[in-house]
């Protein structure tokens, strides 16, 4: 069955706002086993509406419509359906007490523009809106069933959810094929690396397509599957993700879509250990991470922004000795900040890091790009410098940020296998 998505909206061909609805639905058809043919954005013209619908007609079996539906003149959407079919705008009075109804449960008086939300193309079939004033509809526009719902996010997947996926069902019938996909996340190579290394996988798995995601700073390889039989898709897939991960080594942090900051912290629950970060170039970014996680409290315990020489000494006790030889970003700096940051907080793992973020600053022996991080344990400390070619300053504070954090996810893997 042939899929499509239509967003409408000058603001979505802008740019102004994010397209988060095609994404969001073409999830929800990708998870119940449909697949989307084409995505398609069109800004609020009558004439640029109606010839995509017709366009779309003309080849697909559904499509599922998002924004238009509104009050205001330049919500256009039902009338591009009517005009399509050739019908005239009906009101439609169960929409129209749907639309009354939501105000009067708040208490608030229905304006007169409101009344042009149920004006329905002559024939289409009402979607309700449970959250909303904007009622959907459906219609068929030539050979495809058209689902026409609103823009606004919560919903539009509201109505999604409570009619639309049924009504895909029921217009799919018995031909049914399972989708799945696998996506794992690596760090440390780059794309076309990555890449390169899978060669000779996609080619034991012929019945799979790979792909590849650049999500700054790591890189998710993708796996999507389809087949009749669940179960055996299931294993088929299981044994090709196997594989991936077998390739690509440790520089796989994940294979559920989990983000560096939740596997650290799933590591550091498992060992019931805690941690404190001590950070100057990251400024911060490194605590935000891993607290932004649900569940940190329980072993994150202190974070420090020390982005001077004299907070370095001061709060974390780093010796004025080793500031003056070596300077503030160098590894024996990181480790005597990671040693005081464990010491201040009393946490089993200490992380520290001190760079050169940019665009200046830099010098021959120290570019921009330059990083280096302190691990403190209780059975060792260790410093360490690295180098990324990044002229930006916020992608060497994401990518200075992942490194530290991908230090200490090794860290624990390798005291858990110990």
């Amino acid at each position: 069955m042939k899929i499509e998505i239509l967003t409408t909206g000058n603001e979505i061909m802008s740019g102004t706002v994010i397209d988060r609805n095609s994404a969001h639905i073409a999830a929800k058809l990708e998870e119940a086993g449909f697949s989307v043919m084409r995505h398609t954005c069109v800004g609020d013209n009558i004439e640029d509406l109606v010839l995509v619908l017709h366009e779309i007609g003309s080849r697909s079996d559904a499509a599922l419509v998002t924004g238009g539906l509104g009050p205001t003149p330049d919500d256009l959407t039902a009338r591009a359906a009517a005009t399509s079919l050739g019908v005239d705008l009906v009101l439609d009075l169960t929409s129209l007490r749907g639309v009354e109804n939501y105000f009067k449960t708040r208490n608030r008086t229905m304006p007169d523009s409101n009344k042009k939300q149920a004006m329905l193309p002559r024939g289409a079939k009402i979607i309700l809106n449970p959250v909303g004033t904007a009622p959907g509809f459906m219609l068929k526009i030539d050979r495809c069933l058209f689902f026409f719902l609103p823009g606004v996010p919560f919903e539009m997947q509201k109505m999604l959810s409570d009619t639309v996926l049924a009504q895909l069902e029921k217009l799919r019938g018995d031909v049914f094929e399972y989708n799945m996909t696998r996506t794992i996340s690596t760090f440390g190579l780059a794309e076309s690396a990555t890449a390169e290394r899978l060669t000779g996988i996609s080619g034991m798995f012929p019945e799979i397509n790979f792909g590849f995601r650049a999500k700054f700073p790591e890189i998710q390889i993708k796996l999507y599957g389809k087949g009749k039989n669940k179960e055996a898709l299931h294993q088929y897939m299981d044994k090709a993700a196997a594989a991936v991960i077998e390739e690509i080594g440790d520089e796989v942090f994940s294979k559920d879509e989990s983000s560096m900051e939740a596997v650290v912290g799933r590591l550091l629950l498992k060992e019931n250990a805690t941690i404190a970060v001590a950070e100057s170039c990251t400024g911060g970014l490194i605590s935000h991470l891993l607290t932004n996680v649900p569940g940190s409290s329980n072993y994150f315990l202190f974070s420090g922004v020390t982005y001077s020489n004299e907070a370095k000494q001061k709060v974390l006790g780093v010796s004025s000795e080793i500031l003056e030889q070596y300077g503030a970003v160098h590894e024996y700096t990181a480790k005597e900040m990671a040693v005081g940051v464990r010491r201040i907080a009393a946490s089993d793992y200490g992380i520290a890091t001190s760079g050169i973020a940019g665009p200046d600053g830099g010098t021959d022996e120290k570019p921009v790009g330059t990083v280096c991080i302190g691990v403190a344990t209780r059975r060792s400390t260790q410093g360490f410098r690295f180098f990324f070619p990044f002229n930006s300053r916020g992608r060497n504070k994401k990518i200075f940020a992942m490194k530290a954090l991908d230090i200490l996810r090794r860290e624990l893997l390798f005291k858990a296998q110990s």
